[in-house]
């Protein structure tokens, strides 16, 4: 599983560093040239995304006492992405300004001023953004710390049955063993009574022959 984990991380790789590429020619380029740019990046970006998907998916199914190191590593990719995404931002702004200065004939002080404002709202965006990414991310760590607490809860259950287990096991082989010496005690006592029954039989026998004996001189 973790195979196929390290095969996203080198697709996201290769397809962050083509986005990076991608998005400082944008700036550069003009008329279709951006345009198609910008729609490759866009795609790109939407790749990028499926693919944090993918890996958060394999995350998710890696045991408990092996996910930080991955977990960690996601945070790292997620990080980047949000980078990506504002970098790309900054360069589509910078994009529409042009096109409104060629459509409208905007001035400088104009565009400047827009930009800025544009500029400004990106980075409150992206402060919620980043507010509500770390909102998930404590919930996805939450969400770890009661799977393991159900799994150690589960192992414990399974601990406690087996005990209980081995309990009935040793009362069922103390109740045998409790029926087996009442038993033989029953015929050690019953032994006994015999052995004094033939005792008396003999002194009995033995003194009736003595009296006889005696009598018949």
């Amino acid at each position: 599983m973790s195979s196929d984990f390290e095969s996203y991380e080198q697709d996201f790789a290769v397809l962050t560093a083509e986005i990076t590429g991608r998005i400082g020619k944008v700036p550069k380029l003009v008329g279709d040239d951006k345009k198609q740019m910008v729609a490759n990046v866009e795609k790109q970006l939407e790749e990028a995304r499926e693919l944090l998907e993918q890996m958060e998916l394999e995350v998710r199914e890696i045991p408990p006492q092996s996910r930080g190191m991955y977990s960690s590593r996601m945070r790292s990719y997620k990080q980047e992405m949000g980078k990506l995404e504002a970098d790309f931002k900054r360069s589509r702004i910078a994009y529409s300004d042009e096109v409104r200065n060629e459509l409208l004939g905007d001035d400088g002080n104009s565009s400047e001023n827009q930009r800025a404002h544009l500029l400004d709202n990106t980075e409150r965006l992206e402060r919620s953004s980043r507010r509500l990414e770390a909102g998930y991310q404590i919930a996805v760590e939450t969400e770890q710390i009661g799977q393991e607490m159900l799994e150690n809860l589960s192992h414990d259950r399974e601990k406690i049955q087996r005990a209980r287990e081995r309990l009935r096991e040793t009362d069922a082989n103390l109740g045998k063993s409790s029926r087996i010496l009442t038993g033989m005690l029953r015929r050690i006592i019953q032994n006994r009574i015999l052995i004094v029954v033939l005792a008396v039989i003999i002194i009995f026998t033995t003194i009736m022959a003595i009296y006889f004996s005696v009598k018949g001189r």
